[in-house]
């Protein structure tokens, strides 16, 4: 078990008549060795009873409030920006992201990025399939199988979504009026404005996933804090405290960002993503800063005591005072972990209910 820092108390050796008795400064004694409870100062001024329950050790770190899955949405055709969806917007399946020369770009839904034009005679492909899911998906694939084949009647329903959306009546589909991205997106951050030029491949929009979560750049000393699974407590602004989970930890470590100098790797961290139960709680803010509850140690079913019941012995170590049927006696104990003003220990004779000194409140 490990040692702590706690209030000691100072031993000393009295010697009455020609018998040696080991007694402490205020009048406790070592184990073996009893001081009737009408000497002065042989009981202690209060007492506390032993506990037997868990114990947990915790600590606190900063976060912030995020959502998952944060990458950037370039433009992939020349022209001039006559629309972009506002920050912190959420888009769905086949709605506008932003337009171009008043040409919608549209989101669908996929993780094979639109790298070629898809049209009839294509070669079969994972990208048709997606594209053929999301027709589906938005009404229109009735007769549609949803396969890897760009088929006459795929193009069909390519050319009936065109109308519908007001884009140029091809049958075929280019990477300048699809975004493929893997869900909904929320929109954290707009690159341009109404009325720029926008150049083929650079960013008009920082994107993420709608999942609220908890961010926390941990350092990589207390990497241990952080498991997978393990519950936790978060302070939100306001006052108000939500329960989660730790979901994903980083493991590849990020030294911070410096101006010209050498970054301390001491400094170094991994971010942890914590989810909350009740994602409403947090209300829906973005980087706002937090304050989480990490669970560092958890013994369980083990014997405590009020840290101040801790007494520093002469010969090294610690003990408490236990008192029974108006007698102290001083029994030396081996200390667990700290928490929440308790102390884990072990001893000859401690069991739940056992009363030990403390000093007066």
């Amino acid at each position: 078990m490990r040692r702590g820092a706690v209030i000691a108390a100072t031993a000393v050796l009295a010697v009455g008549g020609a018998a040696a008795v080991t007694v402490l400064a205020d009048g406790f004694v070592l184990p073996g060795t009893e001081t009737p409870a009408g000497a002065a100062g042989t009981l202690p001024a209060a007492t506390a009873a032993v506990k037997r329950g868990d114990l947990v050790d915790r600590q606190t770190v900063s976060g912030a409030l995020g959502y998952t899955g944060e990458r950037t949405v370039p433009n992939n055709t020349p022209g001039t920006l006559t629309w972009l969806q506002a920050a912190g917007s959420v888009v769905t399946r086949g709605r506008t992201l932003y337009e171009v020369d008043r040409r919608p770009v549209v989101l669908m839904y996929g993780t094979t990025p639109m790298y070629r034009d898809l049209r009839y005679g294509v070669s079969d492909g994972p990208d048709v399939e997606q594209l053929e899911r999301n027709l589906k998906a938005l009404g229109y694939g009735n007769d549609l199988t949803v396969d890897d084949h760009f088929s006459p009647t795929t193009a069909d329903r390519v050319l009936e979504w065109q109308d519908d959306r007001g884009l140029e009546v091809t049958g075929t589909v280019t990477p300048s009026t699809v975004v493929f991205l893997p869900g909904r997106v929320r929109v954290k951050e707009v690159s341009g404005a109404t009325g720029d030029k926008s150049r083929s491949g650079k960013p008009v929009l920082t994107v993420t996933g709608t999942r609220q979560v908890v961010l926390v750049d941990l350092n990589v000393a207390d990497q241990q804090l952080a498991r997978k699974g393990a519950k936790v407590t978060v302070e939100l602004p306001g006052g108000t405290s939500a329960k989660g989970k730790i979901t994903e930890v980083g493991t590849v470590a990020q030294l911070p960002s410096t101006s010209g100098q050498q970054a301390n790797p001491q400094q170094a961290t991994i971010t942890i993503e914590i989810t909350l139960d009740d994602a409403k709680k947090a209300g829906g803010l973005d980087q706002a800063p937090v304050s989480v509850d990490l669970e560092s140690e958890k013994r369980e079913n083990v014997l405590s005591v009020p840290v101040e019941a801790l007494l520093a012995l002469r010969e090294g170590g610690y003990g408490v005072q236990v008192v029974q049927g108006g007698v102290a006696t001083l029994v030396p104990v081996e200390i667990g972990i700290f928490a929440s003003g308790q102390v884990e220990v072990d001893g000859t004779g401690l069991s739940e209910g056992t009363k030990v000194g403390v000093p007066r409140s």
